[in-house]
């Protein structure tokens, strides 16, 4: 029992016999809760028009009338679990307050030793709601393909479960960044499954869905009365998802005030609800996500920079499709097995013109894209094998797309037949550097994005006469 917890949570004891409330009380207060006690239905219904109770211990027989009472007329809102005490013979009664909604019942007399095990459970039952509305949808799923393109953040992943396996609590947070349908959520419910708390929900959402005036309260939860319909209390999802992992999608959505809100929970592992006073402790692995560049959102002022810090530990950086070569043919096949078992349809292969199409096509949607293209070809195509005609013109009308966006690469550079040298090319982008910047070494090396001792030591090996390392 010493290594329960019930910090943060308040309880409302209504009970009549004072000793034994008061031992009660006793208990539960040792275990870290805020609790307040009643010795009637008169007294609890002041109460419980005055204050929020996170959970209600309920005697069925009080000196003005019977607990159950309370229950009937809904004196209890559906943010307060209400746990019934009755005496021995009273199991009646017990059964009766379950019918209306209480979550346990304790017989009396009982070892207070059982109260944080029947609260725990309470707590449990309480926080499935909550939970089944940001759930991940298919936590489970389809293993995530690596291939050898990946290999390299595969062994990340496998280092941070590592990890995670020898600490146990007070996991750091992931930051996963990728294009759109690169499969960030796929990886996330990944290193969750694979994880220490693969036993403990995943809660998955997404903040650019969630809206400005709501997205607070969704996330830490509100107190009765915090805002105009705020009519009873509500867990938040940091609170849902309290030994388990919180996946926070498109986080930099998330206004300042928020984001710093966020770094506290990190920090501190405590949360305040909207409206409320009181701290609860909250044990959360925070597994972040964006398809935007973060160092380039701090620049600009448009992410904290101690939250970017903070996150900045654990990250993982997935490559677009169109960087993953060879890969996109394995990861095609094995996503056709998938889709001919769930259409039901027979195995068809991809011809050798489809390969090349899908190699050549730049896969603007990624991952996500893909797995579309096959399910309608694998619904439409008459033929006896899969061709994508469709890729090649559409690839074409995407290269001419992205040629006339800001991007300094042409998408429609082919390599020369003999190849040629990377360090020379290396050293005639620093070279290019050098020259728009008027020779100014700390000015090159920010447009390069490397540090100034870096360009100086190329350009010492060039000044050598040896090729840069």
């Amino acid at each position: 029992m010493q290594d329960v917890t019930l910090a943060g949570l308040s309880i409302l004891i209504v009970e009549d016999e004072a000793l034994l409330r008061k031992q009660i009380a006793a208990h539960l207060e040792r275990l870290g809760a805020d609790v307040t006690g009643a010795d009637s239905v008169r007294a609890s219904k002041r109460l419980m028009a005055e204050l929020d109770f996170d959970f209600a211990l309920l005697d069925v027989n009080l000196p003005d009338g019977r607990g159950t009472d309370l229950l009937k007329e809904k004196t209890f809102p559906a943010s307060t679990g209400v746990v019934v005490m009755t005496a021995e013979g009273g199991v009646g009664g017990a059964v009766e307050a379950m019918r209306l909604g209480a979550l346990d019942y304790l017989v009396k007399p009982f070892d207070p030793a059982e109260l944080p095990l029947v609260i725990g459970r309470a707590h449990r039952n309480k926080r499935s709601a909550r939970l089944d509305e940001f759930r991940g949808r298919d936590p489970a799923g389809p293993e995530f393909f690596f291939g050898e393109s990946l290999a390299g953040m595969e062994g990340q992943l496998q280092k941070i479960i590592a990890a995670d396996r020898r600490m146990e609590e007070r996991l750091p947070p992931v930051l996963i960044q990728g294009e759109t349908g690169t499969g960030k959520t796929s990886i996330a419910r990944w290193l969750h499954r694979q994880g220490p708390r693969a036993a403990q929900p995943l809660i998955e959402v997404n903040c650019s869905a969630l809206p400005e005036t709501l997205a607070e309260s969704e996330l830490f939860g509100h107190e009765r009365g915090a805002f105009t319909d705020a009519r009873t209390a509500r867990m938040g999802l940091f609170e849902a998802a309290n030994g388990g992992t919180l996946f926070l999608d498109e986080l930099p959505s998330l206004s300042a005030s928020l984001q710093a809100k966020v770094l506290t929970a990190i920090e501190d592992r405590k949360i305040r609800r909207l409206g409320g006073t009181r701290e609860l402790a909250v044990d959360v692995r925070i597994i972040a996500a964006t398809n935007r560049d973060l160092k380039q959102l701090v620049a600009e002022g448009k992410f904290r920079e101690d939250l970017f810090h903070r996150l900045d530990l654990f990250r993982l950086q997935i490559p677009p499709l169109r960087e993953r070569g060879e890969d996109i043919l394995k990861l095609a096949d094995t996503l056709l097995t998938r889709l001919h078992q769930r259409h039901r349809l027979p195995r068809k292969e991809i011809s050798a013109s489809g390969k090349n199409r899908l190699l050549k096509y730049p896969w603007p949607g990624n991952v996500r894209e893909l797995a579309h293209e096959l399910e309608r070809a694998i619904v439409f195509s008459e033929g006896a094998a899969l061709e994508f005609e469709q890729l090649e013109a559409a690839g074409a009308v995407r290269l001419a797309v992205l040629a006339h966006e800001d991007d300094w690469f042409n998408p429609g550079f082919t390599f020369p037949p003999e190849g040629f040298l990377l360090e020379e090319a290396i050293n005639r982008l620093i070279l290019h550097a050098l020259k728009q910047t008027e020779q100014n070494v700390s000015a090159a090396a920010r447009l390069l994005g490397v540090s100034r001792d870096y360009l100086r030591y190329r350009l010492s090996g060039k000044q050598a006469g040896q090729p840069g390392q």
